[in-house]
């Protein structure tokens, strides 16, 4: 997917960018591959497929659910900043937490934010499981979002218990959604959620599967979750 291309596409669904907003891609493009050769941040970094993989598969969450309000969003694990920075582009109202285990990750979006001029911008070093215990965190994001992150009975107990009763929960997930939703539907009502929507498409070109699972928030996540950092991968919430 070239430059013109993704303009395009994203055109095609509503989005349309900016001189400004093109800038803020292309210097994110060259930010991520300069530093990609410091620390090992993605293995995909041929610019077509840096556009389609990373930046455009980021995009996708917003064909299926509306983010043109001022929300706040937590995206857990976002590591090189996806799907959240992409969003923010593409969505400047949006205020964004990124919370990540790795400094180093978070080191590259702090410099990434400060080039790109990102206002409404925070970045956690944190574990997801102590981060969502935290007053003032705690279910307190109008959004969550995960981006291939963990299977889904793991990923609700690091994102529902940051997700505001009335909030919602975006997980994107690749080919074995289905599968996910299986084991993982439980673990999302045991955490307070509910699933809304499920949206399957191809990515285009290369043509492979991917899943929005959109989840909200209706009840108030149970004081005990999530529990200590590890616990939830290795004792995930199942039946």
């Amino acid at each position: 997917m070239n430059v013109q291309q993704f303009q395009m596409m994203l055109e095609e669904k509503g989005i349309s960018l900016s001189p400004l907003q093109l800038k803020q891609f292309e210097k994110y493009y060259e930010l991520l591959v300069e530093w990609n050769e410091k620390m090992n941040l993605t293995a995909i970094t041929e610019k077509d497929e840096v556009y389609l993989k990373h930046f455009f598969d980021s995009v996708t969450a917003a064909f299926h659910y509306d983010l043109s309000k001022p929300y706040s969003v937590c995206d857990v694990g976002a590591g090189a900043g996806f799907p959240s920075i992409p969003l923010k582009i593409c969505f400047p109202n949006l205020k964004v937490t990124i919370v990540d285990s790795l400094q180093k990750r978070i080191t590259f979006l702090n410099h990434l934010a400060a080039e790109l001029r990102l206002e409404n911008v925070a970045f956690y070093h944190d574990r997801a499981e102590t981060f969502g215990k935290k007053e003032g965190i705690r279910e307190s994001f109008d959004i969550v979002t995960a981006r291939a992150v963990a299977r889904l009975s793991v990923l609700s107990e690091l994102c529902l218990p940051l997700a505001k009763v009335g909030g919602t929960f975006i997980a994107m997930k690749g080919a074995a959604a289905q599968e996910e939703m299986e084991s993982g539907t439980h673990a999302v009502q045991v955490l307070g959620g509910e699933i809304r929507e499920i949206a399957t498409f191809r990515l285009p070109f290369e043509e492979s599967e991917r899943n929005i699972i959109i989840i909200e928030k209706r009840r108030k996540t149970p004081k005990k979750y999530p529990r200590k950092p590890g616990m939830p991968n290795k004792l995930p919430i199942e039946k």
